[in-house]
């Protein structure tokens, strides 16, 4: 069986991806989240949908290394093989530079940055040893561009589309493909209670389908990046 394994995925983007490859059957899907209810419904859900898979949760704050570390061995014991790492943990807290609390940035950078540096640092060596495998990394629009109060978001943002641009690199010539996915304002819950037509934001469920056909692609091609925004644009 292959295995996919995505981070934050008891909501929002994670759980809608973790919905499309259960699509496939057959398949370890491996999530995590901070919340142990949230995880716990998101595999009830998805199991009783898709019943023709093996699915595993975890309990992870990725803003901790150790945690991060921590749930990389316990794919490796559960798991011969990753084929699809999904870099999806992330904190979006919204302020200018020179008015946002201390802490901000180091918070954001923990969850955002280095959270899918030391997982897919971690997992590269399954990767490496069957020469193949497909790393997503769930960056933003804000990766591209300065929004008014994206603060250390952005920044964050901005250093998580570089960390992909230099592993797509370094892994061309390994047989690994590398996404950087960028995707506007889309449901979740970083958008909850927001007063505006459900037409007006993109649903979790496109971004998903977008990086479920970009892995279905054939190894000798890859998309490197993905741009989605709401038909309407930015907001």
């Amino acid at each position: 069986m292959k295995t996919v394994v995505i981070t934050g995925a008891s909501k929002g983007i994670g759980k809608a991806i973790a919905k499309a490859f259960a699509e496939m059957n057959q398949w370890n899907i491996i999530i995590c989240a901070r919340n142990t209810t949230d995880l716990q419904a998101t595999k009830e859900e998805i199991i009783g949908q898709y019943p023709n898979n093996n699915f595993y949760t975890y309990t992870v704050d990725m803003s901790i290394k150790e945690q991060v570390l921590d749930f990389a061995q316990k794919i490796k014991d559960t798991v011969e093989t990753v084929d699809v790492l999904v870099n999806n943990a992330g904190v979006f807290i919204p302020g200018a530079i020179s008015e946002e609390k201390e802490g901000q940035l180091e918070l954001m950078m923990n969850t955002n940055l280095y959270s899918a540096y030391h997982l897919t640092r971690a997992i590269l060596p399954m990767m490496k040893e069957q020469q193949s495998g497909h790393v997503f990394n769930i960056c933003s629009v804000a990766s591209k561009i300065a929004y008014p109060n994206g603060g250390s978001y952005s920044i964050s943002k901005f250093a998580l589309l570089g960390f992909s641009k230099v592993l797509r690199e370094e892994m061309k010539p390994l047989g690994i493909r590398v996404t950087s996915v960028l995707p506007g304002a889309t449901w979740s819950d970083s958008w909850k209670g927001v007063d505006l037509p459900e037409s007006r934001l993109m649903q979790a469920h496109d971004v998903a389908q977008m990086i479920k056909s970009t892995y279905l692609l054939s190894p000798s091609a890859v998309v490197e990046d993905i741009i989605l925004r709401p038909q309407l644009g930015d907001l």
